[in-house]
């Protein structure tokens, strides 16, 4: 496993890949929720609704370790503490914030804010992480992707106003996760990468069912055939992507690893140009990909001295 996930197309195939999941899930949320019948203000309803996805994707992939090697579930005292102290913050409080953050600012402060998860990993990364430092490639992509997250929005309402409960859980949700991500490079060590992520979703998930469902309001979802399909495929998104994420993190920098994360609002705004009526693809969508494009290359490239010098 250590070889494959270091290999560098591997480690950008993964990591773009698990970045365009993460942006379907918001023209899959908005439908979800128009098709489920939830109101707009039911913010019990849709963390119930985040905890019995996330749920879901912690056992399934916690029942397949089981299936596959048994050993990969046995955890110590510490690191079951450790995973449990990540499923509050990773899956609990982050997803807790986003949820009900989300519906109170507009669709580029959104964006940019979430995208500010980005910026404290590498940040953070740099004080935790000695061969992780700012270098002017992360400074070059920091900005480009940036923009291109600016860009991709561009158009949209835009408000220059703050309020504790929606752009301040939107910058308090970037970082929990953004702290989450550097205790998983930090404190994971002998736990296997799918067995964190589904531990930590299950615990995760858990406390927001604890705190949702004795809220929740009668007739809150009404699920239909589509409302099921979304939920299934919102499941396979939160297992293959934290799953692999996990895996990624495992063995390479999380600073360098954590600019693909650029990728998802880009993503997420063109697959919601694709599936959701009303929005469509422009050329601030080709733009904004093309600037993203040049802060990851920016980070990753490596110049032939460099790499005969390692060589």
């Amino acid at each position: 496993m250590n070889s494959i996930f270091q290999k560098k197309w591997v480690v950008v195939f993964i990591a773009i890949f698990c970045s365009i999941l993460w942006g379907s899930a918001f023209p899959v949320l908005k439908v979800s929720y128009e098709e489920l019948q939830m109101a707009p203000d039911d913010d019990i309803a849709k963390i119930v609704f985040a905890g019995m996805r996330f749920l879901l994707a912690g056992l399934i992939l916690l029942v397949g370790l089981f299936i596959t090697n048994r050993k990969w579930l046995v955890v110590t005292r510490r690191q079951l503490m450790f995973l449990t102290l990540l499923g509050l913050l990773q899956t609990a409080l982050q997803y807790y914030f986003f949820y009900n953050g989300l519906g109170k600012v507009s669709g580029m402060q959104g964006a940019i804010l979430v995208s500010s998860g980005t910026f404290f990993t590498v940040l953070l990364a740099h004080f935790f992480y000695s061969n992780d430092r700012m270098n002017w490639k992360k400074t070059i992509g920091l900005i480009a992707g940036f923009a291109g997250v600016v860009v991709a929005n561009w158009g949209q309402e835009f408000q220059l106003s703050f309020q504790l409960t929606g752009e301040g859980y939107m910058i308090l949700s970037a970082l929990t996760g953004a702290v989450a991500t550097i205790l998983a490079k930090e404190l994971a060590v002998g736990i296997h990468p799918f067995a964190i992520t589904g531990w930590q979703l299950t615990i995760g998930a858990s406390a927001l069912l604890i705190i949702g469902v004795p809220q929740l309001s009668e007739n809150a979802m009404t699920f239909t055939p589509l409302g099921w399909g979304l939920f299934i495929y919102s499941i396979f998104l939160s297992a293959a992507a934290f799953g692999l994420w996990y895996s990624l993190l495992k063995f390479n920098k999380a600073g360098e690893i954590s600019m693909f994360k650029f990728i998802t609002p880009v993503s997420g705004a063109i697959l919601s140009a694709m599936f959701i009526p009303g929005e469509q693809l422009d050329l601030f969508i080709i733009g904004a990909l093309m600037l993203v494009a040049i802060g990851i290359i920016a980070v990753n490239y490596k110049g032939r001295r460099v790499i005969q010098k390692g060589q």
